[in-house]
């Protein structure tokens, strides 16, 4: 039995609210370009990536740390490419 939509991943926002990411066959589509368009639409929503990060503990200090180290990289490449 086919099912009309698709979903995966999960919100991070509340424990109690229940969000997953869904979309909805087309007509005729074929299920592997609909999983394709899932795939794409998890990645935008980073839902992978809060997922990822939940798989073990991360200290106040490692996070700050890797919060700083990412604002320094993008600074770098604002500067880098400021001029064009």
């Amino acid at each position: 039995m086919l099912h009309t939509h698709l979903s995966a991943g999960n919100c991070p926002a509340r424990k109690e609210v229940s969000c997953m990411t869904e979309i909805k066959l087309k007509k005729g589509e074929p299920v592997d370009r609909a999983l394709r368009r899932l795939k794409k639409k998890v990645d935008r929503e980073g839902t992978l990536k809060v997922v990822r990060g939940h798989r073990h503990f991360e200290k106040p200090s490692e996070k700050r740390r890797r919060k700083e180290k990412a604002a320094r990289f993008s600074a770098m490449l604002t500067a880098r490419y400021a001029d064009l």
